[in-house]
């Protein structure tokens, strides 16, 4: 009887052994994977901060030739340049596409609405929030009277004072809409990660 019990116990053992050995294996996988996702991610995310840093350092040439940039494709008017938007209190320095679609929002910010700064309006520009430094990540910090500069392509610089900051539905387009037009306007957009509304930075160009 005490052999048939010590048997047992032994198997059992032998069982829970295998069964902790596989359940650590998967453990060790699972943890690899996600190390392995995490630094994909953040080396994703910098060749996409190299790329626009490089749009940036190009952008005299790229007005001169439209093929300049290799990793943009060709230079139609999809893929063609707007500006540069600069938020000095935040660090934010990019050039702004004139079109929007996902994979420019991946590069840098996009302009989907208005015309120019020279004309009374709104200019709407979106650009993602990646909860760090980049793009549009730190507009939650920037309060009334915060100045927002745009140059466009001929090198005019345009100041802009932000009056506004709010939050609307993902679904919202009201802020497209939502400006004076005796007035020259712009209205910056990023996802809020936390409750996947709009933020909404409304500024005003100053003379």
């Amino acid at each position: 009887m005490n052999q048939i019990l010590s048997t047992k116990i032994k198997n059992n053992k032998k069982v829970n052994k295998k069964f902790f050995k596989l359940q650590f294996t998967i453990s060790i996988i699972l943890m690899l994977s996600l190390i392995i996702f995490i630094i994909y991610s953040f080396f994703n995310l910098n060749k996409k901060e190299q790329l626009s840093s490089n749009l940036i350092g190009n952008y005299n040439i790229y007005k001169l030739y439209a093929n300049t940039f290799q990793e943009v494709q060709e230079n139609d008017d999809e893929n063609s340049l707007f500006g540069i938007i600069e938020i000095p209190k935040i660090n934010v320095y990019y050039p702004v596409f004139s079109n929007l679609n996902e994979e420019l929002l991946k590069i840098s910010p996009c302009k989907f609405y208005g015309t120019n700064p020279q004309e009374n309006g709104n200019i709407c520009i979106a650009g993602h929030n990646y909860n760090n430094s980049m793009f549009f990540s730190n507009l939650y910090l920037l309060n009334n009277n915060d100045e927002i500069y745009i140059y466009d392509n001929s090198g005019n610089k345009y100041i802009y004072k932000v009056f506004s900051f709010y939050e609307v539905h993902e679904s919202d387009l009201s802020p497209i809409f939502d400006y004076n037009p005796f007035s020259k306007e712009l209205t910056l957009i990023t996802c809020n990660n936390l409750n996947l509304n709009r933020m909404i930075i409304k500024a005003r160009q100053v003379d």
